[in-house]
């Protein structure tokens, strides 16, 4: 089963804007968060992705 990246930082996102507070706890809460996010943003850019088949446009022209 692949990783799905992109879902788990949307959420991980969700999280860290939840923690707004401006006690310690909502504070090291971000910053835990903030690292985690890092982490799965390079890893899902990290994956190489498939080439792209690049389709010839037709060359119509009109006058």
């Amino acid at each position: 089963m692949k990783s799905d990246f992109s879902a788990a930082r949307v959420h991980l996102d969700r999280a860290y804007h939840y923690l707004g507070g401006d006690d310690p706890m909502s504070q090291t809460g971000r910053e835990a968060l903030d690292a985690i996010i890092e982490a799965v943003a390079f890893e899902e850019f990290k994956q190489p992705r498939q080439q792209a088949e690049v389709l010839p446009f037709p060359d119509v022209r009109r006058f």
